[in-house]
């Protein structure tokens, strides 16, 4: 299975959260491949001290990169629109992220699985 790592996952990850530690050992164990997207990077590096930069290098060195294209964005911005018709909001990041894993038929891993659920994307919790 192909697991799109969210902010969230990562940065829990880094932090040494149990749970996330746990779920990081289950899905290298199982042969899932980790995928991660500029846009998380970007997220996440905003947040790591100089101190931790080592270590957050060589947690994303080895995964691979996706990225969402002119139809994902189109997508992205469709679901974007859906979800501004029911009242709700669907941040810009998310739905990219979103529609990245619609495009290479990945499982998004988060915690933030109530923007997540917004989109048709397949979410797993941690």
């Amino acid at each position: 299975m192909r697991v799109l790592l969210n902010a969230t996952f990562v940065i829990d990850y880094l932090r040494a959260e149990p749970a996330a530690v746990q779920r990081w050992r289950e899905l290298i164990s199982s042969g899932d491949e980790p995928l991660l997207t500029e846009i998380v990077v970007c997220e996440v590096r905003a947040g790591v001290a100089p101190i931790a930069m080592d270590g957050f290098l060589r947690f994303i060195r080895p995964i691979e990169l996706i990225q969402p294209g002119p139809d994902a964005a189109l997508l992205a911005g469709e679901w974007r629109a859906e979800a501004r018709g029911r009242g709700v909001t669907l941040g810009l990041a998310d739905a990219l992220i979103a529609a990245a894993a619609h495009a290479v038929g990945a499982t998004v891993l988060t915690r933030n699985v109530r923007d997540f659920s917004l989109t048709p994307v397949a979410v797993a919790a941690y």
